[in-house]
């Protein structure tokens, strides 16, 4: 079952149990992977679907640090909540440990040897880590690397 699937399951199962938060989150990102679609007039395979995903949560985490700063407590937890129902569907994240041993690795494979490096490294390596680790972790173990 590919992701695109398995989101119509969860949604059918979420109307089933009258989730409704969980049926909006589900609808929201659906709603945004079928504008895509009808765009490219094609259907999404799985790696553009999990970017779609990832683009969802790294929004409301921006959004949720700008919530925290307000101190709009009510938004932030709503937030909190749709980044965890929308995580589910997100490969299972790599720890700081693995990012840093794929970081060296990627590293060493490109002959990065400064921060002038960066573009290269991060060009490299970002496709390995697509879905399972947050951009800025791995922009910072790079950074740490190259310094």
């Amino acid at each position: 079952m590919n992701l695109s699937e398995r989101l119509n399951e969860d949604m059918k199962q979420a109307m089933k149990s009258k989730d409704k938060f969980k049926l909006s989150t589900i609808r929201m990102v659906r709603s945004t992977i079928k504008n895509l679609e009808i765009d490219l007039k094609r259907t999404l395979d799985d790696n553009e679907v999990l970017d779609i995903l990832s683009r969802e949560i790294k929004q409301r985490k921006d959004a949720l640090q700008e919530f925290e700063k307000a101190g709009r407590d009510e938004l932030a937890a709503s937030n909190k909540a749709e980044i965890e129902i929308i995580a589910q569907y997100l490969p299972e994240q790599l720890s700081e440990e693995e990012i840093k041993v794929i970081v060296q690795q990627t590293i060493q494979e490109t002959g990065a040897s400064s921060k002038n490096d960066m573009g290269k490294v991060m060009s490299a390596l970002m496709p390995k880590v697509k879905g399972r680790a947050d951009g800025k972790l791995v922009n910072q173990a790079v950074l740490q690397f190259l310094q």
